[in-house]
């Protein structure tokens, strides 16, 4: 579980790194933040769905991870769990704010305007909360670097792919952050639930999963980062999480495809 600790690591200090520099820009460069993470989102999504074999399992996995999403509402669960980790962040600045009240009356009127003036840049902050932590977890636990690394940690203890891993989340979660907000730091309670199960029960899982899997999983995981990226880049606004069951779908069709022909 080491390797699942330092990936989740690295996205905090990411995360809190990218809130830090965010503060310190204005609206005009936090836009070219904005849109720079919006294509390496893209980008990143693009070269992950190309990797598919079937476009066919890409195409009816998706959909139909789509529908079931949507009959669900797994993005405004998400979503819900993000609003209620906001809340908590919300209650301890509050409560943290009323122990330094005492000291405030004493300030002066200049030193009051640049609290208010703090305050809004981190209502600002908080305003994107909920889809920061749900594009965040999304992009960091889809892909197969997430499943074969966790493998690889759990079985040999071989942590290689997730400290590689661990790196790469760690600069996009400056760009997130920057972009987005705190709630890209709050992704790491998906990183450690997913990853740590992975590694977990690597031993149990792994000999069900296949090179072909993997790299299906990867591509319609890849779809997603793309969805991501459309949202960042306000191009199209698309519930990702809904289409997550898309995965599920994948690991079926792989399955299903070694007894029957499918294309």
């Amino acid at each position: 579980m080491i390797a699942v600790f330092v990936n989740c690591a690295t996205v905090i200090v990411g995360s809190l790194l990218g809130c830090l520099f965010a503060r310190k820009i204005t609206k005009s460069f936090s836009d070219v933040v904005s849109t720079g993470a919006g294509i390496i989102s893209l980008v990143l999504g693009i070269q992950m769905t190309l990797e598919y074999k079937s476009v066919i399992c890409l195409a009816l996995c998706l959909i139909l991870g789509g529908l079931l999403g949507t009959l669900i509402n797994i993005d405004g669960a998400i979503l819900k769990l993000g609003s209620k980790l906001e809340g908590l962040v919300s209650r301890k600045k509050q409560d943290t704010a009323a122990d330094g009240q005492a000291v405030k009356a004493g300030a002066s009127e200049t030193s009051s305007d640049s609290d208010t003036s703090a305050g809004n840049g981190d209502s600002n902050s908080q305003k994107n909360f909920a889809y920061a932590f749900l594009n965040a977890s999304v992009l960091f636990c889809v892909g197969s670097m997430a499943i074969l690394g966790s493998f690889q940690a759990g079985i040999d203890h071989n942590y290689t792919l997730i400290f590689t891993k661990s790196i790469l989340d760690g600069f996009m979660a400056i760009v997130f952050a920057a972009s987005m907000g705190i709630g890209t730091l709050f992704s790491f309670i998906a990183i450690l639930v997913y990853q740590g199960a992975l590694t977990l029960l690597s031993s149990f899982i792994a000999p069900y999963i296949s090179e072909l899997m993997l790299t299906e999983l990867t591509a319609c995981g890849g779809a997603m980062i793309i969805m991501i990226g459309f949202n960042l880049l306000s191009l199209k606004k698309i519930k990702t999480a809904n289409f997550l069951p898309g995965l599920l779908f994948v690991v079926l069709y792989v399955i299903v495809q070694r007894f029957l022909p499918l294309p």
